[in-house]
């Protein structure tokens, strides 16, 4: 598990929903600083901002816009982003005070968020190698010691929106970053999971779900054929 003083066991079971087990995560920590990469309409900013009054500073870092090499369902034309962007401002408006909006990728615009200053982020972005890549390396330096980070689309294949679009690898890539950083990492359900940082920290992988005995790439989606003749069924 990531540490005693972060007891996910009670949190996970009473979580009926990815919006209840990260509001119950910020309760359980209680943070001041959180940053959410990958925003779109505002749903998920809009119950934390409502939920966790401890929330002091919520960075919404999203592009909004048309990104000609993603290769994704939610990668729109440029005038419905525009409607998706003001969507999301309208969710949030309740809480302008507290949000500090950076309309760009991650690398465009991380340098805005100091070094060791948030006690939380989440991550519901690109979700394919480069982005979970890029999000990882460049948020857990944001993160304070003791703070986590985690996200949405931790699933067990990587063909989430089958085969004609970039593979979905936030898992296994989340799981080899934490290894390489050595800190540990948790699978929890609702395809969430989560790092902690800290010092005096190992590495370690907790599946909550059992859905992760295989992290291999080596999985054949059902209806592909392997060699000429031969259907995965």
């Amino acid at each position: 598990m990531l540490s005693p003083e972060l007891d996910l066991e009670p949190i996970v079971s009473s979580s009926a929903s990815r919006i209840e087990l990260w509001q119950r995560l910020f309760d359980a920590i209680q943070p001041r600083d959180v940053a959410e990469i990958g925003v779109w309409k505002g749903e998920f900013a809009k119950e934390m901002l409502l939920r966790c009054q401890t929330i002091s500073r919520y960075y919404m870092v999203d592009p909004w816009t048309h990104l000609p090499t993603w290769n994704k369902p939610f990668n729109i034309d440029a005038t419905s982003f525009e409607a998706v962007y003001e969507e999301a401002m309208s969710a949030t408006s309740f809480a302008a005070s507290k949000i500090v909006v950076l309309r760009g990728q991650t690398c465009e615009v991380i340098d805005q968020i100091p070094d060791g200053s948030l006690d939380a982020v989440y991550i519901d972005g690109d979700h394919t190698l480069r982005g979970i890549t890029i999000d990882l390396i460049k948020l857990v330096p944001k993160v304070k010691n003791g703070g986590i980070i985690g996200g949405d689309d931790f699933v067990a294949t990587p063909w989430q929106h089958d085969v004609r679009f970039e593979p979905t690898l936030v898992c296994p890539f989340a799981v080899y970053f934490a290894e390489a950083m050595n800190l540990p990492v948790v699978a929890m359900p609702h395809n969430q999971f989560i790092i902690r940082k800290g010092n005096g920290l190992s590495f370690s992988f907790t599946d909550m779900t059992g859905a992760y005995s295989d992290l291999s790439l080596n999985k054949i989606p059902k209806g592909w054929v392997r060699e000429k003749g031969d259907q995965i069924s």
